[in-house]
């Protein structure tokens, strides 16, 4: 299993209220979702190579 770095996040209430339930809408917990849309607009910016982007998702 991949050891996740731990950081904290500081965020407006109302976007993490958005982002619960948009988690909740995808079956996620907030965390995972975060770093699921973190991943894909890495991805989308071409900033993952995509033979990390396999590597990146397996716990």
């Amino acid at each position: 299993m991949v050891k996740k770095k731990n950081f904290p996040l500081r965020m407006d209430p109302k976007l993490y209220d958005i982002l619960q339930r948009w988690a909740k809408d995808e079956f996620r917990s907030v965390n995972s979702h975060v770093e699921f849309l973190l991943r894909d607009a890495a991805k989308k910016a071409g900033r993952l190579p995509k033979s990390e982007d396999k590597k990146i998702g397996e716990d």
